[in-house]
């Protein structure tokens, strides 16, 4: 399970480096074997292969002839790319994807549980307010109303 938010940075050529401790399980997870693709948001997501599988097949089970579904599989799924840790343990961004999530040099490596967001510095500082104002104040979304922290 992967969680917690790191800042980090983009080298010269578009390589981000995996933190040390996500990853062994982040290859385990997928047997080697990742996906990253863009987000409606202007983030990107980083998943293990196998998690990334189920979630293809879905969206890609949706009409095509609907343009909101339409767009979401371009989005989601047009511009996913299979990717490796190297060596290093990093992975490459191909500029297509840098340039959609709006990434300058300093990124935020976000886990979600079964996979990562990736965030430019401005996009995650925008969301991270946006959610903070979102919820201040306000009764609990649906399906969280038993949390207790």
């Amino acid at each position: 399970m992967f969680q917690g938010a790191a800042q980090l940075s983009l080298d010269a050529k578009g390589r981000l480096a995996i933190p040390a401790r996500h990853r062994d399980d982040l290859l385990a997870a997928g047997n080697g074997r990742l996906v990253l693709t863009a987000h409606p948001h202007r983030c990107l997501l980083l998943y293990p292969e196998p998690a990334w599988q189920p979630i293809r097949d879905k969206i890609l089970a949706a009409p095509s002839f609907d343009p909101r579904s339409a767009a979401l599989k371009r989005i989601l799924v047009g511009n996913a790319r299979d990717c490796e840790l190297d060596g290093a343990g990093r992975i490459l961004i191909a500029p297509e994807l840098r340039e959609t999530a709006e990434f300058d040099k300093q990124v935020w490596l976000v886990g979600m549980g079964s996979h990562f967001e990736i965030w430019s510095d401005a996009g995650w500082r925008r969301q991270h307010e946006t959610a903070f104002e979102a919820l201040a104040g306000s009764e609990p979304p649906p399906g969280f109303e038993g949390i207790s922290l």
